[in-house]
């Protein structure tokens, strides 16, 4: 796959890295293991700027009525994240009903998951300033000036052209690109 993106495509963004003290590649193979045995896999993160219930599920309903498709771009970064941590063993699509993770897939670290169908090495640019966060409070914002300092990963929505107070030419050099799976993004604990 080589840039699945087009000007008014939605996608989940994200810096990746190190996690629980497990190397990218580590868990880049870990990842595609739990798709071939359980059909999907759950890709672990944190913080509340991709909240699964009020940002990701709701954006990625509407991109994929619009588009048919919403992909996970991540960007590899060196990464710190040497916590040691359990591994969850409930999901929940709406934080209140919990059922059991299946066996296969292993969840660390992580509050909330994307759910991924596939996970593939790629090799692309996305021009930050030309996307705007799509949903929550920040929506318009340009995806140059929300991409900054503590904040790695966010919805957003690819536009024909500069986004207006965008910051000029930032762009996000991706690595990884999955297809994301109803209901694409779950509580775990």
């Amino acid at each position: 796959m080589t840039d699945p993106l087009h000007p008014g495509s939605g996608f989940v963004f994200m810096k990746v890295g190190t996690h629980a003290q497990e190397p990218l590649d580590a868990i880049i193979e870990r990842k595609r293991r739990e798709i071939d045995e359980a059909g999907y896999a759950l890709w672990g993160y944190g913080g509340n700027t991709c909240h699964p219930k009020t940002m990701v599920q709701p954006f990625a309903r509407d991109f994929v009525e619009r588009e048919g498709t919403i992909y996970l771009c991540m960007q590899s970064m060196d990464s710190r994240h040497f916590a040691i941590t359990e591994r969850a063993v409930e999901y929940s699509e709406d934080g209140e009903n919990w059922g059991e993770i299946p066996e296969p897939i292993s969840v660390i670290g992580s509050r909330y998951a994307l759910k991924i169908a596939d996970l593939q090495p790629d090799d692309f640019t996305v021009p930050l300033a030309q996307t705007t966060v799509a949903i929550g409070n920040q929506t318009g914002r340009p995806g140059d000036r929300y991409i900054k300092g503590r904040v790695d990963k966010a919805c957003l929505e690819l536009l024909d052209d500069e986004a207006e107070g965008s910051e000029g030419a930032a762009e996000a050099q991706i690595d990884l690109v999955a297809r994301l799976a109803d209901p694409y993004a779950v509580f775990v604990r």
